[in-house]
């Protein structure tokens, strides 16, 4: 479809309307998106084209509040804001591009011999909140390398969906009695239109969502894979269990031991769950690591998670309360083993199997009132570093079989049973938490380990590093290793150990099994029944998927323990596929990260009812090339679609063994700074650095206008000696500092917003959102547009057309424009999306100044400013006589002939003293630079009216002028 002439009238179907809010009392001189508590009016922008050459849009008010003449004045004082038509533009294209379907990307008619770019948003999840300025950071910068991509002559696939499964739909649900279905698509609806407001070209005819059935059919296929290869299971964990809402709480929803939701005691409780075994991959997941275009950070966090580690197990015999050695062992883990004489005491964690065997009569009442306490904790509780150690002293003793002494067997909670054995050989004297605990309970120390660098160890404190081991020999057990470094130490421990059968040397991985099961209503129902005859688990057969949703009315927790599914009575009946016998089907569902770790792979295609991905698509398509998100997902989300994908990987659905090529993890935008000053008891305003003195002190916030900058510091303007305290938080509701981006779109429009938060910084910092600095990029797309349409008529409007001739560029002119594309382009590239903005700000700056706009410049200009501010790129695009869209012309390449310097700066000197300099061609002659010296304002007044005696002309280097003696003072009166 072409675009109509401009002198036609603009079709219907262009016709948008907005609904927005504006002040009722006089606007300020700068727009504050938030917390305004002025009288408001409700106005109704209808963005139409009218019949008449004017593109001016036709505004009408419904105003509630005011009379007919504050609305004249109000739609006079809009169009005079207005440094351009946004209103009109972006609405216009915005359909333009839906009705033309300008982005979709190809499926079965797809050209495989161009090259693809396959570029990814992390999922997002469609809260009710809608979004904030911070969410299009990471969207506006994959649209950028998106259209570059496609103006290169890539296929480009840039898609969207929405991981929409999940808790807060369902807490909504329970508290309002709203469907979380109906929750959710309200909310999906909400992100759609504000995304499709900023003008990105996503390919929305492949938009999916967790929550349709047609998508976790293949959510539980992959499980049904999982369960053939036994890497999914059902074991006994401990979860959050919460009595008085009688129901497993996620860890986000523990906080300090209570639910966050009512404030209820919260106890860790074993049940029966669904497990991955992430596990069988921990090596390949580290492995493959090395292969990835990730930030550095990134991959350390992941190798952290993993945690892979080379030690021992040791055993250590249990000896009963008069010491005598009994067939119990409690094995340990320990990466340490040259320290093996330090250890003074084992600790067990509160839910080791072995601890009701080693627990005396007299102490058993504070073993179990110890157990009752330390399971009302979560593990990040248990095991924070600044947390008090507590503990409590079992009754029993372990033999040490390095030395053979009676060590006390202690249970502890900084200890986990789900890492490494549920127990520890503990060294004081050269671990933190040890010798913390050690040190509490007037434990034994005992030092095994000096550093090699020669200082004594501060018997105060704990030495964790490696040096020579000490004081660890022993006649009884043969063992000896006084003197060895650490390492070799451990290594003759591991062998001693394996000789002596007292453990073996052991590879260990921080790395849990996935817990892969929720008590929850809003998510994938896992795809397996029980016998109500053997209890045993059966797949739902592949051909019966999806198993979908029951339809449920009551969402709320059983109070039993059992999921809500299991309210759908006759839905959890079912019969035995295998022996048509009565069985019952899983009520518990899948977490949240199901549906996210493989939606990558449907982008592809997203259609296909036969196959997960068809091969052939997945083979050009994979892997995504640039995958763009928070780094709030950089472990969990990351490490779970690895995992999938390598399982796809060893089956053969998919052709690569990683998922995601690169993976740019942007900066968050914090709220607007905040300004706080600091009273006394007495309700006096006291500077900052004095309250950091005087300690707690009442603070209130001052608002912007009264605040101005002194130094490096912020002060009242009315009192500049009180230094205020400036800070820029998280944008969230409960400070008031949310920016909605629909209300910048209405006043700056979305270009503007897009160009903004590309121009606050590099994409991977962290930047605090200014209104100024919007208003800022505003103006330079206004200079830009007035630099081709021209400037505004007396009535706020534009003429239609535009400024550019049909001449040829000057080489100034190609010089300035090919510098610009090679900059731009090579910032595009590296993702310095600020950068580049800020060198079409310097061409456009140039551009005013010269004599006239040749056609051949602006219109390359016009394609580099598109994948940036699009909807104005387009309408200029228009405006020159092009009838169909700018998305696939190509990307300006800079021409190499005008990237060379033509010019250099040249010193002049006066009598052998340097006085200035000139701007002269490489190829310039002598007489020339002098005649360039001669009329410089600067170098002219040591030079008139005075005799040259000679010069010394050095190409491109100097040009000294002598002058006759007796004008050796040179430049007086």
């Amino acid at each position: 479809m072409q675009i109509q002439s401009l002198s036609q009238p603009r079709p219907s179907s262009l016709c948008l309307s907005h609904t927005f809010l504006f002040s009722a009392q006089r606007r300020p001189p700068r727009r504050q998106f938030t917390n305004t508590n002025t009288t408001s009016f409700r106005v109704r922008v209808s963005n139409c084209i009218s019949n008449s050459s004017s593109s001016s849009s036709s505004i009408r008010c419904v105003v509630t509040e005011e009379s007919n003449e504050v609305e004249e004045e109000q739609k006079k004082q809009q169009v005079r804001r207005r440094v351009y038509p946004f209103h009109e533009i972006e609405p216009r294209w915005q359909r333009y591009w839906e009705d033309n379907r300008t982005f979709r990307t190809p499926d079965d008619d797809i050209d495989t011999s161009k090259p693809k770019f396959y570029v990814l948003d992390m999922f997002p999840y469609p809260s009710g909140a809608g979004l904030h300025v911070g969410h299009p950071l990471g969207y506006t910068a994959t649209d950028i390398l998106a259209r570059y991509k496609r103006m290169q002559g890539y296929n480009v696939l840039h898609p969207m969906g929405w991981d929409a499964f999940g808790l807060p739909a369902e807490q909504y649900a329970i508290e309002t009695g709203t469907h979380p279905k109906v929750t959710t698509m309200k909310n999906i609806e909400r992100f759609r239109v504000q995304l499709k407001s900023l003008g990105f070209s996503y390919d929305w005819e492949r938009e999916l969502s967790t929550t349709e059935p047609e998508y976790y059919k293949w959510t539980q296929w992959i499980f049904l894979q999982l369960l053939k290869r036994g890497l999914a299971y059902q074991a006994e964990v401990p979860v959050n269990w919460c009595p008085a809402l009688g129901t497993v709480l996620a860890n986000e929803e523990v906080v300090d031991g209570v639910s966050e939701r009512g404030g209820h005691p919260v106890i860790r409780k074993p049940m029966r769950q669904w497990m991955l075994r992430i596990t069988a991959y921990a090596d390949r997941l580290l492995e493959d690591l090395d292969e990835l275009d990730w930030p550095d950070s990134i991959k350390e966090m992941q190798r952290n998670w993993i945690g892979k580690s080379e030690g021992a197990e040791v055993e250590f015999s249990v000896m009963d309360t008069n010491r005598q050695e009994g067939d119990i062992k409690i094995t340990v883990y320990t990466t340490r083993p040259d320290t093996i004489f330090g250890v003074t005491y084992l600790v067990l964690a509160p839910e080791h199997t072995l601890l009701s065997s080693i627990v005396s009569e007299t102490q058993s009442k504070y073993v179990e009132e110890y157990k009752e306490i330390a399971s009302r904790k979560s593990d990040l509780e248990r095991t924070e570093l600044q947390k008090d150690k507590t503990g409590v002293f079992s009754g029993y003793y372990a033999k040490n079989p390095a030395n053979g002494e009676a060590i006390p067997i202690w249970i502890a909670d900084y200890v986990l049973g789900s890492y490494g054995t549920g127990a520890i050989m503990a060294v004081p004297a050269h671990d933190t938490r040890d010798h913390e605990f050690a040190s509490k309970y007037g434990i034994p120390i005992c030092w095994v380990v000096t550093p090699d660098d020669g200082n004594c160890c501060d018997f105060e404190k704990p030495y964790s590093g490696e040096g020579t081991v000490v004081n660890s020999s022993s006649s009884t057990s043969g063992l000896d290793i006084n003197g060895l470094p650490s390492k070799d130490a451990a290594s003759k421990v591991i062998e001693w150990v394996e000789k002596t059968g007292n453990g073996n040397k052991k590879v260990n991985y921080k790395l849990r099994d996935w817990l892969f099961a929720r008590q929850r209503y809003w998510g994938e129902p896992i795809p397996v029944i029980f016998s109500d005859a053997t209890s045993e688990g059966v797949p739902v057969p592949e051909n019966e998927l999806p198993l979908t949703l029951p339809e449920l009315d009551d969402f709320t927790p059983t109070g039993t323990g059992e999921p809500p599914l299991a309210k759908a009575v006759s839905w959890v009946k079912t019969t035995d596929p295998l022996s048509g016998r009565p069985a019952r089907r899983e009520t518990n569902t899948m977490p949240q990260w199901a549906g996210s770790c493989w939606y990558y792979l449907r982008f592809m295609d997203p259609k296909n009812s036969k196959a997960l991905v068809d091969k052939t698509k997945e083979k050009y398509w994979g892997p995504v090339d640039v995958y763009v998100g928070g780094a709030e997902h950089a472990v969990l989300h990351l490490l779970y679609s690895r995992f999938w994908h390598k399982v796809l990987y060893d089956i053969g659905v998919v052709s690569t063994k990683e998922p995601f090529k690169c993976v740019i993890n942007q900066g968050i935008i914090l709220g607007e700074v905040q300004y706080m000053a600091c009273r006394d008891p007495d309700g006096n305003f006291i500077s900052a650095d004095s309250a950091k003195v005087l300690g707690e002190c009442d603070q209130e916030r001052i608002p912007e206008e009264k605040v101005m900058k002194s130094g490096d510091s912020f002060v009242l303007k009315d009192n500049p000696s009180i230094c205020l305290i400036a800070r820029a938080h998280k944008m969230s509701k409960s400070r008031g500092n949310v920016v909605n981006p629909d209300d910048v779109v209405l006043e700056y429009g979305a270009d503007s917003l897009r160009l903004y938060e590309m121009f606050m910084g590099p994409l991977r910092d962290s930047k605090t959102w200014n209104t100024s600095g919007i208003e800022g990029v505003h103006r330079f797309l206004g200079r830009a547009w007035r630099l081709v349409v021209g400037s505004p008529l007396p009535n706020g409007t534009f003429s239609d057309g535009s400024m550019v001739f049909d001449v040829e560029p000057s080489l100034e002119q190609l010089r300035y424009l090919h510098k610009c594309i090679d900059k731009v382009t090579e910032e595009i590239e590296a993702t310095r999306f600020n950068t580049g903005i800020s060198t079409m700000m310097e061409f456009i700056n140039a551009a005013y100044k010269w004599d006239n706009l040749p056609r051949s410049i602006v219109e390359k200009f016009i394609l580099l400013l598109s994948p940036y501010a699009p909807h104005m790129a387009e309408e200029l695009w228009f405006r020159l006589g092009h009838t169909n869209s700018l998305a696939y012309e190509l990307f300006p390449k800079a021409n190499p002939d005008y990237l060379k310097e033509s010019t250099v700066v040249l010193p002049v000197q006066i009598n052998g003293k340097t006085r200035g300099t000139i701007q002269v061609e490489k190829s310039c002659t002598e007489e020339e630079a002098f005649q360039l010296a001669s009329v410089d304002q600067k170098l002219s007044k040591y030079l008139d009216g005075k005799s040259i005696k000679k010069r010394i002309y050095v190409p491109g280097k100097i040009l000294n002028i002598i002058l006759d003696r007796q004008n050796a003072k040179v430049g007086l009166s």
